[in-house]
This record gives C-alpha cells, sequence and structure tokens, in this order.
C-alpha cells in the first residue's frame, strides 16, 4: 500500500509541473548525439512511441505504476475485466465513481508529456525526405491518440506543438476525420514505397508492433481503420461505410488469421507492467462480470485467462477460532466493482495470466472478424455476418490454443449469478442473457449483442478497447455498481460511467486550453458525459 501512494504522490508531481502548451518541450531525454548514429534519430522516437501506446515508457520516475493509474484502474476495470483486491482509498475510488482525479489525468499527461513529442519530432524529421518512417509514424500518431480521445472526447490533435494563438483542440469528430486522414497518408506512402523498394524495410530493427515488413504496418493501419469506422457506425454512419468499405477492400487486407496480433514486443526489454502489477505487486484479479460470462458459458478461454482461486479460505468465527471454510480451491471466482469493501479477503480469488514477459495485445485477428460481422450485419458488406461472427469465435478459440469452438457456438449457455462469498448481499442475477448459438430468425439487437459479447472475450485484455465498444453498444451487459459516489450524482448507476474528466490540472495550468476542451465537449466536464460517438443506440 505504501508502495502505492508514494507512486500517486509522484504522478501528481508530474501533473502539476508546467503549461501544457510546454509539453512538445520534448522530455523523454534522449540526446541529439544519441539520435545521429544509423538512423537512430528516425527510430528511437518510434520506439518510445511504441512504448507509449500501452504505456510502460521509463522516463526516469518509475515504471508500472503510470500503467496502473492510467489504465488498469479505469478502462480495464470499466470494462469488466478485472479488479483490484485491495481496498484503495479506504475503499472509496474510481470503483464506485468517486473519481480520483490524481489518477484520471494521467493517461492525458503522460501522452502529452512524454509521447506526443515523440511523434511530432518524428513527423518533422521525416516528413519530406523519409516517407516510410513518415508513414509508420501516423499510423503510431493515430494508435496512439484515438485511445486518449476514446478516455476523455476532445482532444489537441491536429494543432499540437503549434504557436499558443493557433494551439486549439479538436472535438471527437474532427479528431476520428483527422486519424482517417493520416491513415490515408500513411497508407499511400508505404505502398509507393513497396513498389520502388520491394522487399526493404528499413525501420524494421525499429519495430516492436508487427513484423518488421511495410506490409504488415500497412495491414496495421487497415485494421486500425476498420476498428476506428465500426466505432462511428451510429454517430456518423455514411463515413464509417466509406471507411470500412475502405480498409476491406485495400489489397493489403486486415489482420485475418490466428496468429495476426499487434502486440508490444517484450523481446527487445519492454516489459509488459500489467504483468509487474499482477505476479510482484498480485494487484489483478477476476472481475465479477467477467466471471460471470466466463463461467456461464463455460468458455474454456477462462483457464487460459485467469487462474483458479488457489486454495480454501479458514475465517475466525465470532469467537475468533479459525473454523469457518470458505470452498474457493479450483474455482473461478471474480470481485464485483463498486461495493465499498474494506477487507483484502479477495487475494484468495482469480488472478489474471499475465507476466512481465506477456506480449501486450494492442488488436488481434479475432476482433477484425467481429467488426466485419457488424459491418455485413448493417449492410455494409456483401459478406455473411454469422460466418463472420462464427469465423470470429474460431479464430480466437485457435489464438488462445483451446479447442471445441464448433460445441461452443451450438451453446445455449448464458451468463452466471455471481455470488460474493464474504458479502451475500453483493450478490447479483446474470446480466447476460444471450448465448453464443446464432440464431438466424433473432433480431437485429439479439446479434449485434452476441457479437460485441464474443468480440470482448476476443479483444482481452484490452481494457482500452473493451471499455470503448462496451460504451458504445452497451455490450455486453456488465453489473452496475452497488455503490454510485459519484460528484453530484453525475454518473447514472445503470447507464455507467461514460468518460473520464479532463485532467483537473489543467484549470491551474492551462485555464484556456480546458476552457476550449469543454467546449469541445459540448457538455458537463464529468464521467457521465457520452462521447460524440457514444450515442445511446445502436440502429
Amino acid at each position: 500500500m505504501y508502495r502505492f501512494y508514494l507512486y500517486i504522490i509522484l504522478g501528481c508531481c508530474i501533473a502539476c509541473t508546467g503549461n501544457f502548451r510546454d509539453m512538445n518541450r520534448d522530455k523523454a531525454g534522449i540526446t541529439e548525439e544519441e539520435m545521429q548514429i544509423d538512423f537512430n534519430q528516425l527510430g528511437f522516437p518510434l520506439g518510445v512511441i511504441q512504448q507509449g501506446i500501452y504505456f510502460n515508457y521509463d522516463y526516469g520516475k518509475g515504471k508500472n505504476w503510470p500503467y496502473q493509474i492510467m489504465q488498469n484502474l479505469s478502462a480495464d476495470m470499466f470494462s469488466g475485466y478485472m479488479h483490484d483486491y485491495k481496498p484503495l482509498n479506504g475503499g472509496s475510488h474510481n470503483s464506485d465513481y468517486n473519481l480520483q482525479d490524481g489518477w484520471n489525468g494521467t493517461f492525458w499527461e503522460n501522452t502529452y508529456a512524454y509521447i506526443f513529442p515523440q511523434i511530432k519530432k518524428s513527423e518533422d524529421a521525416c516528413r519530406d525526405t523519409f516517407p516510410d518512417f513518415y508513414a509508420v509514424t501516423k499510423i503510431l500518431k493515430v494508435f496512439t491518440m484515438h485511445r486518449v480521445s476514446d478516455y476523455y472526447g476532445p482532444i489537441v490533435y491536429r494543432h499540437f506543438g503549434e504557436s499558443q494563438s493557433a494551439y486549439q483542440p479538436d472535438t471527437q469528430q474532427e479528431a476520428y476525420y483527422a486519424f482517417f486522414q493520416d491513415l490515408d497518408t500513411a497508407v499511400y506512402l508505404l505502398a509507393c514505397y513497396i513498389e520502388e523498394n520491394p522487399g526493404e524495410c528499413r525501420f524494421a530493427k525499429f519495430d516492436l508492433l508487427t513484423d518488421g515488413t511495410c506490409e504488415g504496418w500497412i495491414k496495421m493501419a487497415n485494421s486500425l481503420r476498420l476498428r476506428l469506422a465500426v466505432r462511428l457506425a451510429v454517430a456518423d454512419p455514411e463515413k464509417a461505410r466509406k471507411e470500412c468499405e475502405k480498409a476491406l477492400e485495400n489489397k493489403y487486407g486486415v489482420l485475418e488469421d490466428p496468429g495476426e496480433v499487434i502486440v508490444v514486443s517484450t523481446r527487445e526489454g519492454y516489459v509488459n507492467p500489467l504483468g509487474e502489477i499482477n505476479k510482484v505487486w498480485g494487484e489483478v484479479f477476476l472481475n465479477a462480470s467477467m466471471e460471470s460470462i466466463l463461467n456461464g458459458y463455460r468458455d474454456p478461454r477462462r483457464e487460459k485467462f485467469f487462474s483458479p482461486c488457489p486454495e480454501d479460505v479458514v475465517l475466525t468465527d465470532r469467537a475468533g477460532r479459525d473454523s469457518v471454510v470458505v470452498p474457493l480451491k479450483g474455482q473461478y471466482r471474480g470481485i464485483r466493482q463498486g461495493t465499498l469493501f474494506s477487507h483484502t479477503y479477495y487475494a484468495s480469488h482469480s488472478r489474471i495470466y499475465v507476466s512481465q514477459s506477456t506480449a501486450p495485445i494492442l488488436m488481434t485477428a479475432a476482433e477484425m472478424w467481429f467488426l466485419r460481422a457488424e459491418a455485413a450485419l448493417r449492410g455494409w458488406t456483401g459478406e455473411n455476418a454469422e460466418d463472420c461472427y462464427r469465423k470470429g469465435v474460431k479464430v480466437s478459440f485457435s489464438q488462445w490454443g483451446v479447442p471445441d469452438a464448433e460445441d461452443y457456438l451450438m451453446s445455449d449457455n448464458t451468463g452466471a449469478d455471481y455470488e460474493d462469498v464474504y458479502t451475500p448481499s453483493n450478490c447479483i442475477a446474470a446480466r447476460c442473457k444471450v448465448s453464443p448459438r446464432w440464431e438466424a430468425d433473432e433480431n437485429a439487437e439479439v446479434k449485434l449483442e452476441k457479437i460485441i459479447t464474443q468480440k470482448w472475450l476476443a479483444v482481452f485484455p484490452e481494457g482500452c478497447e473493451a471499455w470503448a465498444e462496451q460504451r458504445r453498444t452497451g455490450y455486453p451487459r456488465l453489473f452496475p455498481v452497488k455503490y454510485n459516489n459519484s460528484k453530484n450524482a453525475s454518473i447514472d448507476t445503470e447507464i455507467m460511467i461514460r468518460r473520464l474528466n479532463f485532467p483537473v490540472s489543467l484549470q491551474d495550468s492551462d485555464l484556456s486550453l480546458y476552457q476550449a476542451l469543454c467546449r469541445a465537449l459540448g457538455a458537463e466536464d464529468n464521467g457521465g458525459t457520452r462521447l460524440w460517438w457514444d450515442t445511446g443506440r445502436n440502429f
């Protein structure tokens, strides 16, 4: 516990230093001498950016704890995937919507202080002379910043690093349109480079995400385009359809096979921060919503995702004797969000599989098949929604090395009720009522729920994407918080949290930017405000 709060103090120190407009003064610590050797002037920034997507860039203030407060205590939990067993902050924090400003501003602050300056540096260095490096930078820019936008909404994107008079945020719609434009540029430049330099890839040794080929980066860009296109399915359906078509019609394709997974490689010294928090700190456990679906579905991926409870637990009775046995050994048990628990008994529950050497997953081929299933369901393509859905399940099973996808696809199982073995008042009936079996005569809403529920399982453990899609569609149906301590009751218990508020530090350090961001948001800056693509309906 001491370690955690020390890290929070360090995080606050970072958050409160300097004006936002000073953040483009590079803080990453790379010297000019280091930058002049063997393409290092181009490759070093790419390394920083790739480590900063799933943030674990060592900028001299310690590692792993930034990820915990940037993602694990927000998106990983809000998505229904994970929960910490500790009663942090006395039990009341993000879990029950008592949002912690010292945690929730860090995704914004660390990205703009350490990662976006490297993006800007790389763009400026490559724009006119190294089109391949410039293209890769554009793809990484979109990959990094769509995650920030999906947390907060409006972001500073097109005008980052410009003079103060022109420094202004983009609405989320403007940012997404700019994402697509940057992907257009990247795909065009890489395709031209391949034609002129077949078989050559000058940035291969700096590649932490793909197979070290220009073709692989185009495929990743197309896949990213498909992800972002479907996100706009209701907010901007015509744009969504056109971008979807562009992704699927490009000759380099999208991710399709089980082995095609975009991950951050740990071969060159990058350490998975979720693995450190899990294996060393022991603080990453199964969420009750995930427990309900994995157990109810009898999903064979469960054993790959989490460990069973290691032992039964013996508690003291009212007389202080160790005599109350809680049978847990071999079971898969999770923690319900928002219960204000004050004990540490949940340390007996199921921990996630991830270790320090596990390459963090950013995108999978299975996700692409579920995106294609939704696109087909909406009539955007000539593909069959059921075929894509079934393919998505099979590819995910193959990715995780588990058998019996056909049996699973014929299952009528639904989510299981949640039983809290320590606090019976936390028990709750299952919310997920759809099964894996596809029925042709079901309506579009039910089919979409099945697609998204399976995509949610296939995206695991990438909480940022899972939370975004759960907010967009409402699926899978997660357990609501039992206690809602949101400020001014700004977050509805059933509708759930929709975003994170902008960093409070901006109100002191850059009030004009904060006000501009609020205008771009067009609503109250709180966790109950929906983002642009979060329309509250699916058709």
